[in-house]
């Protein structure tokens, strides 16, 4: 939508004399007093969510161009780019929503797409019978239930075989976390519950107590804090690349503007893909399969072809980088989340 000027070469919010269309003190644009409502809605929506000009023209080299966006705004080449922590924070939004969302039938698409086979089911049989955390009387309740299942209709409410598993074997028939303690002492050393998890049934027969459902409560504080988390890993996942390319001498700063570029188009494709399998019908497997590895390999090939063209390192070279890379990357993710599941099973009411 065309813009609207005004003739006036005063700056209306702080009197400087004006040399273009915008101030050269304040930065406001010599925009019309008067206009349209068309005219402020889209001033409002581009300004807000950044749907314009720079928004657009940064999703060229996002996409196709990997490490050139970095390059071009350590350059200095900014004005037509937004800026890497607004369309982060924009991207990571609109990723999480999605994520979140559809999470609630993943399990169920899942056992829909690829059901368990005989060898499955037989080692699933044999953990079950040999399980000393069940009666007898549980373990043909769990066995009932898994011969005794049917695969429901995407976007049905209901357990899938694992979680009502998991979900029989958790329920010990413990009233009071004293006689749960009691009942993991007796439990083989392979078989006690680890310092999280205890802390959670600590957690979860105090909620108990109170009539709150933990489980609900515990899922909705990890989509809550999730999207923190990610933001804050940022800057490690930063020192991480100053540690890996220390040779190139380059500024902390640059290796953070590369990982709030190379995460943005992460979010972004990914939610591309989750939006394509919306789209695509749940029993076409073979498309669904070609999806999964062009994103994969998609994925890859755009990690390496940036890290080439921001680190400038060999194929050799990049390739080990990348390697390396990745797995402290997947450690420190890990950490971040034990941290994160902490934090919210200690501070949880």
């Amino acid at each position: 939508m065309k813009k609207h000027y005004r003739t006036e070469n005063d700056c209306l919010n702080c009197g400087a004399e004006l040399q273009g269309r915008f101030c050269h003190v304040c930065g406001q644009e010599n925009l019309q007093i008067r206009e349209s409502f068309g005219h402020m809605m889209n001033h409002a929506i581009s300004d807000y969510f950044h749907f314009d000009y720079q928004f657009f023209h940064t999703l060229k080299p996002l996409f196709f161009k990997p490490g050139k966006l970095t390059n071009e705004y350590m350059a200095g080449k900014r004005v037509q780019y937004l800026h890497p922590v607004k369309m982060y924070i924009f991207i990571s939004l609109v990723y999480f929503l999605f994520l979140f969302n559809s999470a609630s039938t993943a399990d169920i698409v899942k056992v829909e797409s690829k059901p368990m086979t005989a060898e499955q089911l037989a080692k699933l049989d044999q953990s079950i019978t040999t399980n000393p955390g069940l009666s007898p009387q549980q373990k043909k309740d769990v066995l009932a239930r898994i011969h005794g299942y049917k695969i429901v209709k995407k976007g049905a409410k209901t357990d899938t075989i694992h979680t009502y598993y998991n979900k029989i074997i958790t329920d010990s028939g413990d009233t009071t976390y004293a006689r749960y303690l009691s009942s993991q002492q007796k439990l083989p050393i392979n078989n006690k519950d680890g310092f999280l998890k205890r802390l959670y049934y600590e957690k979860a027969f105090a909620w108990n107590k109170k009539g709150i459902d933990g489980k609900q409560l515990l899922k909705e504080d990890v989509k809550h804090d999730t999207p923190k988390m990610m933001f804050l890993l940022l800057p490690l996942f930063a020192l991480l690349l100053k540690i890996t390319f220390w040779k190139n001498k380059k500024y902390y700063v640059e290796h953070l503007i590369y990982s709030f570029h190379l995460h943005s188009f992460l979010f972004l494709f990914l939610t591309l893909i989750m939006l394509a399998q919306i789209v695509i019908p749940v029993n076409w497997h073979t498309v669904r399969d070609i999806m999964y590895w062009f994103a994969t390999l998609s994925i890859i090939w755009y990690i390496y072809t940036s890290l080439r063209v921001v680190y400038h390192r060999t194929p050799a070279r990049t390739i080990f980088k990348m390697i390396g890379l990745s797995f402290s990357y997947l450690m420190v993710f890990g950490l971040c989340m034990l941290f994160l599941l902490l934090i919210i099973v200690v501070t949880a009411v």
